[in-house]
C-alpha cells in the first residue's frame, strides 16, 4: 500500500507546477492557484504515509522522479515545451533511476 502511496504523492507533485502553469495562462488564475497548493498538501500527506515503511532516501528519490519526469511530458505534450534528444534521455536515466531504486527495495 505504501507503493501506491508513493505513486499518489508523485502524481499530486505534478499538481502543484501544472496549477501554476495554468493560472499564468488561463483567466482562471486563482482556481489554479488553490487546486496547485491542494496539490502540495496531498502531494506532501501521500509521501509522508509512503515514508512509514519505504526508506527516506528511496521515497524521495521516486518522488522527485515521477515528479520531474511527469511535469516534463506535460510541459513536452500540452505546452509545447521541446522535446529534444538529450531531454528525452534524460528523462529516461531518471525513469531507469526510478525502477532501479524500487527493484532494490
Amino acid at each position: 500500500m505504501n507503493w501506491l502511496y508513493l505513486f499518489l504523492a508523485g502524481i499530486f507533485e505534478i499538481g502543484w507546477p501544472l496549477g501554476f502553469k495554468l493560472s499564468q495562462t488561463t483567466s482562471l488564475k486563482a482556481m489554479w492557484i488553490i487546486i496547485a497548493i491542494i496539490s502540495m498538501g496531498l502531494s506532501g500527506f501521500f509521501l509522508w504515509q509512503a515514508q512509514r515503511s519505504i526508506p527516506i532516501g528511496t521515497a524521495y528519490a521516486i518522488w522527485t522522479g515521477v515528479g520531474a519526469v511527469g511535469t516534463l511530458i506535460i510541459g513536452i505534450v500540452f505546452f509545447g515545451d521541446s522535446a529534444s534528444f538529450f531531454r528525452l534521455l534524460s528523462a529516461s536515466l531518471i525513469v531507469m533511476g526510478i525502477v532501479g531504486l524500487k527493484l532494490a527495495s
